[in-house]
Parts: C-alpha cells; structure tokens; sequence
C-alpha cells in the first residue's frame, strides 16, 4: 500500500510590528519649570552676549559708536549720514553734511518747539541781536523745528531774523542730535560742531541758555542777557501775543 505523504503546514505570517512613534520635539520649557541650574545659565548667557553688543558698540579707541544714540561733547560724527534730509524756510532741501561744508568754522543748530510763540520769540530775537559777535569766528547759526516753510518764513520775516531757519517735520535731524521729545515735540536746546564735524556742545536749555552756550565758544563775554531781561522780553511777547489774538477776536465779532 503506497505511503501518503502529508503536506508540510505553512507557518503562519509573522506579525507586523508597529512602527515606533516618533517622541515629541523638546519643548523650550517655561520659565516656572526651569531648575535653578537652568535659570543661572540662562543668565550668564544673555549677560555674555550683553557683553558682546557693548563691545561691537565701541570704536577702535574706546569711545561710544555715533549708532549708539545721540552724540556728546567731544564725539566726531559721521557727516555724510548725519540728519537726512531737512528744508531750508525757503524750501530748499539741504542736509547737515552741506550746511558744515558750507560754514567757515562750524554749524551752531539752537532748537526751538514752534514758532512764533513766545519763549521761541524770545530766543530767536536773542541769537538776532547776538549774530554780529556769534559768527564773528565763522560759524553759521541756524533756527531749528519741525515747523513748516510757510510758518517758518512767516516767523523769520516777522521777526526781521538774519540767519535760516531749518524746517524739520520729520525730526530726522531733530533726533539725530537728541532734542526729540516724545512723541513729536521737539526739546529747547543748542547743538554745535567744527569743520570737522566734532561736537563742541550738545545740550538742552532756554532761550538765554542757549545763547550763552555759543558765547562762551566763540569767546564774546559782553552783552549776556541777565534773567530779570530775558524774563522782561518774554513778558513783552507774551503781551504782543495777547493783543494780536484780541485784535483778531474782535475782527470775527465784526
């Protein structure tokens, strides 16, 4: 009788695993989970790299870079990239760069809030009646504010002034030397610099204040207004201001 070979049973499949999950990226973890070891190296490494903007920040012999905020006393800036662009009250466009370049000796900027009002008046009429032994060393005084041309030329015809006002209503300018005040308003104050674009001063101040500051550069000691004159001459403006807008008032009522 033949033998019956039996058919070998096939192993089943081998089951396929699943692949693995990837894990979850790591997560910055939040500050209240940070060990303490953790926090100090965050601080240690936001101080280094402190470090290292203050020392991209510092010129070849150690002085403050011009980028780093407005210029001080003794700071050489950059004239070529210095202000952008500014109006002359005539509406000329000119820069600071072309102002000192056309200056004997150096460019004097006074800033004044608005014209035709009574603190600017007063201390328009102050570097007007000072002009002669201001600019005796050859300097070039400039008016400066974020006025417009026409209220500019308006303030300069009127008050009879012999030097250009500098019509700024970007505050490019204003900015750039550090008599901005926020948010749009611009700082009383004196700024001046030599041929070679050093600043000889930099500063906030009033109406006399600022005239004095160019004084003493220019070594002319005569002829500083005392406080009871400066006082005086605002009083009189002011006075001025009252009878042009009573003037004005009772041409509407007419």
């Amino acid at each position: 009788m033949p033998v019956e070979l039996r058919k070998r049973k096939e192993a089943p499949p081998a089951p396929v695993r699943p692949a693995k999950k990837k894990a979850p990226a790591k997560s910055k973890k939040a500050e209240s989970e940070k060990t303490v070891v953790e926090k100090a190296q965050d601080t240690v490494t936001e101080q280094v790299e402190a470090v290292k903007e203050a020392v991209v920040g510092k010129s070849s012999n150690g002085e403050s870079a011009a980028t780093g905020g407005a210029p001080k006393v003794g700071d050489t800036i950059d004239l070529s990239t210095f202000g952008g662009e500014v109006e002359t009250n005539d509406g000329t466009k000119t820069t600071f760069a072309k102002l000192v370049e056309e200056s004997k000796g150096g460019v004097v900027l006074f800033t004044y809030p608005k014209a035709s009002t009574p603190g600017c008046t007063t201390q328009v009429c102050l570097f007007r009646d000072s002009y002669a032994p201001l600019t005796a060393t050859g300097y070039s005084i400039f008016g400066l504010s974020s006025d417009s041309p026409k209220a500019n030329t308006t303030f300069k015809t009127k008050q009879k002034l012999p030097y250009t006002l500098l019509c700024d209503p970007a505050q490019t300018l204003i900015s750039a030397i550090g008599l901005k005040k926020s948010p749009k308003g611009t700082t009383r104050g004196v700024f001046v610099v030599d041929k070679e674009g050093k600043v000889l001063a930099a500063e906030p101040g009033g109406p006399a204040a600022t005239v004095e500051v160019v004084r003493k550069l220019v070594g002319d000691k005569e002829g500083v207004p005392t406080k009871e004159e400066v006082e005086k001459k605002e009083d009189e403006e002011m006075a001025d201001t009252a009878g042009e807008v009573a003037d004005s008032a009772a041409e509407v009522d007419a």
